[in-house]
């Protein structure tokens, strides 16, 4: 499933001196500052609505989401979030980059790995399923950018294994990990060892030394009352 325009935004180009003052005073106004570069442009600073980023971000397709891009005097294109900073306690959105795409030229992209169903040595061998990579890295056109991979695991039994080269391939997607690159694995579920009571010789060992301790205490407190 390829990504989709799900939204657009609208970018003011901001001006003046951009500190800590100047961001402050965006987001008083109910916006966030923000960065457009790419496609052989200059970079232009702009203000957004981080209700429409937060949009972008939660959706299906998540921060790989191809996008109308709006900047006031400025020709129409299209752009994906490539990094935003969050407010560390409350989460809230502070800053966002923002890149202007072609979508005739390939790109290079994470997608996430979506594991489906519940493999056979799970239900029947009581293994452990355990996924590797969360996400794998491919490179396509902006318009074939998938919101996830799915692969079926529920034929793997125990100590079966998922490699990139088993992920569904298609021609318009080029996966840039190694074919061999583990992805998911049902491995034997480890039993917790039990601790065996320390039995033989053990015991009269601390227990001489407990003797020994003893004995080494009584001179010493002879030597004291003289």
């Amino acid at each position: 499933m390829a990504s989709t325009t799900v939204s657009s935004v609208v970018a003011t180009p901001r001006t003046g001196t951009f500190n800590k003052g100047f961001a402050r005073r965006v987001r008083m106004q109910g916006l966030i500052p923000a960065v457009v570069y790419g496609a052989g442009k200059e970079s232009v600073a702009v203000t957004v609505d981080p209700k429409v980023i937060t949009k972008i971000l939660y959706s299906d397709s998540g921060h790989n989401t191809i996008f109308d891009l709006a900047i006031e005097g400025a020709p129409a294109s299209k752009g994906m979030i490539v990094e935003w900073q969050n407010e560390p306690i409350k989460g809230h959105l502070l800053h966002i980059d923002i890149k202007r795409i072609a979508m005739d030229k390939a790109m290079r992209v994470s997608v996430p790995v979506q594991l489906i169903g519940t493999p056979a040595g799970v239900k029947m061998g009581g293994g452990v399923l355990g996924q590797v990579l969360h996400e794998v890295e491919v490179e396509c056109l902006p318009g074939d950018i998938p919101s996830h991979i799915d692969v079926d695991v529920s034929a793997l039994e125990v100590n079966g294994a998922i490699h990139i080269s088993d992920l569904p391939h298609s021609d318009k997607i080029k996966f840039l990990g190694g074919e061999h690159d583990l992805v998911a694995h049902v491995t034997v579920a480890k039993e917790e060892a039990v601790a065996e009571p320390v039995a033989g010789p053990a015991e009269p060992e601390v227990a001489k030394k407990g003797k020994q301790d003893a004995d080494a205490a009584v001179p010493a407190a002879g030597d004291k009352k003289k």
